[in-house]
């Protein structure tokens, strides 16, 4: 995601909380029954981390069981499909990363289903911004030293990503582009197996999302030079923005939202919305997430639908550019 949530987003969740009465009047009793919701990807990782968070008070605000059910594989393709060729009813849900709902149909050769027809977008969950972070047995202190090195060494500093096509691999195609530079891609089968070698100094660096790398930065097992975000992050108040720091093009984060099939009526999709911002509004959950890294989205469906639109158009020419495509 390259726009990280701002101002106006604030506002359309506010916007969103005063339409709630109104669209559960107009739900039509939904739900009557459980709703399962879809996580493409394994077991606690980010999505299903906040899946499972806004599961339970969806429960208790609509009355019926929200269980999330992890489909894993084909970079989250397989969940999908199921959400996407589900009843259209609001009783099959899906929540997900960016790359499902818009940028896998140019990395992988075929898909499943029809990336720009088969959903109804219901809100953003929340987006975890980017952090660039190095080795601490490299000598950089800084974003413009690092991009100095890479200047001075063309294609022979490392930076690893958790795959092929990850928000981390599209992250560091973005930043090259950005500064003009060519730094070799290394990747691994998922985030933690890069942090892990960068820890080690086997690899240069890593631009991670905060959430999954924010313990290495506190105890110090890494160097964090710089965050893709417009403003400081109270996370990580000494760590200056890229624009601060130098790099004033590269803004970048990873969005997670929920979608549902095509064609459910807008009512549902409405009374989701409205419980998922609620959801993130309670200090027992909002709180706990925002601790970790994360910003958080409940800005509605319109919203939600023009941030996935602004990935596709952001970051096709990128995966082209770069002729990312799924291992």
């Amino acid at each position: 995601m390259t726009g990280i949530l701002n101002r106006r987003a604030a506002l359309g969740l506010g916007a969103a909380a005063l339409a709630a009465p109104a669209a559960r009047a107009q739900g039509g009793g939904y739900p009557n029954k459980p709703v399962r919701i879809l996580v493409p990807f394994p077991p606690g990782g980010l999505v299903d981390l906040l899946a499972r968070s806004v599961s339970q008070s969806l429960a208790a605000r609509l009355g019926q069981p929200f269980v999330v059910e992890n489909r894993t594989g084909a970079g989250g393709n397989i969940g999908a499909d199921l959400a996407a060729k589900a009843a259209p009813d609001g009783y099959t849900l899906l929540a997900s990363s960016m790359g499902p709902l818009a940028v896998n149909q140019f990395i992988y050769p075929s898909m499943p289903y029809d990336t720009n027809t088969a959903f109804a977008p219901i809100t953003l969950l929340a987006t975890t911004p980017k952090v660039v972070c190095v080795a601490n047995a490299r000598p950089w202190r800084n974003l413009g030293a690092l991009v100095a090195a890479a200047k001075e060494r063309p294609g022979q500093l490392t930076a690893g990503s958790a795959g092929a096509g990850s928000s981390l691999h599209l992250a560091l195609e973005l930043f090259k582009g950005a500064t003009g530079t060519d730094i070799q891609h290394v990747p691994y089968r998922g985030a933690a197996p890069a942090v892990t070698d960068l820890v080690s100094g086997n690899i240069d660096l890593v631009i991670d999302n905060v959430p999954n790398i924010l313990p290495q930065i506190r105890g110090g097992g890494v160097r964090a030079l710089a965050v893709a975000t417009e403003a400081r992050l109270p996370q990580l108040p000494d760590v200056p923005t890229t624009a601060e720091a130098g790099v004033p093009g590269f803004l970048f984060g990873t969005a997670f939202g929920m979608a549902a099939p095509a064609g459910t009526p807008d009512a549902v999709v409405a009374v989701v919305a409205e419980a998922v911002a609620a959801a993130l509004r309670d200090p027992a959950i909002g709180g706990r997430l925002a601790e970790q890294g994360t910003i958080l989205g409940g800005t509605g469906p319109q919203a939600f639908a023009a941030l996935i639109e602004q990935e596709k158009r952001t970051l096709e020419p990128v995966i082209r550019r770069a002729n990312i495509r799924a291992d």
